[in-house]
């Protein structure tokens, strides 16, 4: 039976002027710098009240507090943190650096790190551009595909490539893999908790070396497409040391909105969307399929929440209409709503949004070269660029209407959107 989508109108929060940008990082020393907060209050399906617009992400999980000032932010990107932690993925463990040894054998990096009386290593190779450094990093997960090998070197960035599966396979075996003999309490993670701490203990590694790993510590981006673009999205979301997130179609269990691939699932039948009942459940905790199918408006959060918590970090969004599966209409109505954060403390320019066709699956076309080398050039490099990126293409501008989906009304708390498409 067709779902009824009913949203409610709701009174839209007062105009708020921007904040003006300074004092507000582009990149942070620590992790996580949310440890200090308590944990929200959670709830059951059954406990759960029924919201078909996007929740408010301003608004703290009790209801009684908004975020006003930017020093709030803290505090309500915590509460995010912990609910994705507990409803989706599981706790990414926290780890202590005296657990963390790094080597640098030339190009060879080592990492292993030892905990529970169990050790894990990862390896893989920096590539340096020519230089003395110290140089940006650009961290791929599988590979840095989103541009040729020689872009990197010719911009003077150094890359290195996260092979993901020494810490988890693609598709785990709960309870089996290499990160579990350091973590067994944790067998019920999904991997888009424990790929993110894979790369934040490279992120340790670099700090140990320091200046003998010739890398710009403040300037390090994360990228990947497809599956490995949502594990650069939620890796950027869950450590703050990452300058630039580059998500490239990461669909899904990524920038989508769960909510809005629910309504557009069912005009992409036969094959549908990536929404929640059909995603890839070793990437999640099992129980989040509690939330799926008529359930998904109940969920507390949504993913517009996940792509906000990278604020006041940069971030760009790469979406592929040629291919349904990705849900790009629920990505988009996502960027629109999660921008709106950027939006409130007057730093809109760190996050962009570029949704079009005409291309393979994780083939970046030349149109969008100069959106992604805008973000780069900006924020790995530190120069001055363009990044109001905010495009769709015919594609998108044609379903929205033809699905049913408003963005208006996924987002009754903005009282003047300014994050939708400019062309």
């Amino acid at each position: 039976m067709k779902k009824s989508f009913i949203i409610v109108a709701a009174c839209a929060l007062a105009a708020v002027p921007a904040m003006a940008q300074k004092n507000i990082p582009l990149v942070y020393d620590s992790e996580f710098t949310g440890s200090k907060y308590a944990e929200p209050a959670y709830v059951t399906v059954s406990q759960a009240k029924d919201n078909a617009a996007l929740p408010n992400p301003f608004e703290f999980a009790n209801g009684k507090k908004k975020v006003k000032k930017f020093k709030d932010w803290e505090k309500r990107r915590a509460e995010i943190v912990n609910e994705l932690y507990h409803y989706e993925v599981g706790v990414k463990p926290m780890t202590d650096k005296s657990e963390v040894q790094a080597e640098l054998d030339g190009n060879a990096l080592t990492v292993t790190v030892t905990h529970n009386g169990e050790s894990l290593t990862i390896k893989g190779n920096i590539t340096y551009p020519d230089g003395d450094g110290p140089f940006p990093l650009m961290i791929g997960c599988g590979g840095v595909n989103l541009r040729p090998a020689n872009y990197w070197k010719e911009n003077g960035i150094a890359t290195f490539s996260f092979n993901f599966g020494q810490v988890m396979a693609h598709q785990q075996r709960r309870g089996s893999e290499p990160v579990n003999r350091l973590y067994p309490e944790l067998e019920e993670n999904g991997a888009y908790a424990m790929w993110p701490w894979g790369v934040s203990r490279i992120i340790d590694a670099l700090e140990i070396l320091g200046e003998q790993s010739r890398i710009d510590l403040k300037h390090i981006g994360i990228t990947g497409c497809s599956f490995a673009g949502k594990m650069a999205l939620w890796s950027g979301a869950f450590d703050e040391r990452i300058a630039l997130t580059i998500a490239q179609e990461p669909g899904g269990g990524g920038a989508a909105a769960w909510r809005v691939s629910e309504i557009s699932d069912e005009f992409r039948l036969p094959q549908g969307v990536e929404k929640l009942g059909r995603t890839d459940n070793h990437w999640f905790k099992e129980s989040m399929w509690d939330w799926k199918d008529e359930n998904v408006t109940k969920l507390p959060y949504d993913h517009h929440e996940l792509v906000a918590l990278i604020c006041p970090r940069a971030l760009l969004v790469l979406g592929n209409t040629d291919f349904s599966w990705l849900s790009d209409e629920a990505g988009y109505v996502s960027c629109v709503a999660a921008r709106e954060v950027w939006k409130k403390f007057g730093i809109e320019d760190r996050m962009g949004y570029s949704i079009q066709g005409g291309h393979g699956h994780c083939a970046l076309p030349q149109s969008q070269y100069p959106e992604v080398d805008a973000f780069i050039q900006k924020f790995l490099l530190g120069k001055d660029a363009d990044t109001d990126v905010r495009h769709i293409d015919g594609k998108i501008k044609e379903n929205l209407p033809a699905f049913g989906i408003s963005v208006e009304n996924f987002i009754p708390w903005v009282s003047e959107i300014s994050g939708m498409a400019k062309d």
